[in-house]
């Protein structure tokens, strides 16, 4: 029989994986504002490895879990739901970690333009990973549901940088370079924003055994 203490070990290492990735994407978002490179390498150099390290104990801990005990029904499916969002966490640290290169180009030069939707973007993706976590504790649909539906602003911030980086391309070709790193890293925070729903996509799942992608309105 598998102690509910030894399920509670693996969510209480799943939030901390998960709020070592938002601390990820926030000093990401310091270094680019502030121009501070010793912050972005330190995210790429130190916080990367100890999510790596995290990502391995939880794999061990999920492969363990159903080793040793043999779990069914609502355990096995609890404990296959912490290893795949283990395993979107980690794709999560490897685009803040994308972020911290195109940063480490952009701050060496000039702004094409002021860092207004970046930021916004950022504060959202870190609340959809939040919730996407908790809904996961609580097993809560709504807040998963919320989730989703957030993926839509962020969706919306992307467009609103990519238009006006095209804009300023084509008015001045020497801002070329440095508009695609800002489109990369608009790009790498709606992948994380995707990576959230897709784990509140499981939870609505898993709560009320629908399926609900692309059709949010049917919950």
């Amino acid at each position: 029989m598998l102690e509910q203490t030894k399920l509670m070990n693996l969510k209480k290492e799943l939030v901390e994986y998960a709020t070592l990735v938002e601390g990820m994407l926030e000093k990401a978002l310091i270094g680019l504002q502030e121009k501070k490179a010793d912050i972005l390498k330190e995210v790429m150099e130190v916080d990367e490895a100890t999510a790596n390290r995290t990502e391995v104990k939880l794999d061990e801990m999920c492969i363990a879990l159903i080793a040793q005990h043999q779990p069914a029904g609502k355990a096995l499916r609890t404990i296959f739901m912490a290893s795949n969002i283990n395993n979107t966490l980690e794709r999560m640290g490897d685009h803040v970690v994308n972020i911290c290169e195109s940063s480490l180009f952009l701050i060496e030069r000039p702004p094409v333009k002021p860092l207004i939707d970046t930021p916004r973007m950022t504060d959202v993706v870190r609340g959809m990973i939040a919730d996407s976590i908790q809904s996961f504790l609580n097993e809560d649909a709504e807040l998963a549901r919320s989730v989703c539906e957030r993926d839509n602003i962020v969706d919306s911030l992307r467009d609103q940088i990519t238009r006006e980086l095209i804009t300023y391309m084509v008015s001045d070709p020497t801002t070329i370079e440095r508009s695609l790193q800002l489109m990369r890293i608009a790009s790498n925070l709606e992948r994380m924003a995707d990576l959230s729903t897709n784990i509140c996509e499981d939870v609505i799942y898993m709560v009320k055994g629908q399926v609900i992608k692309h059709h949010l309105d049917t919950l």
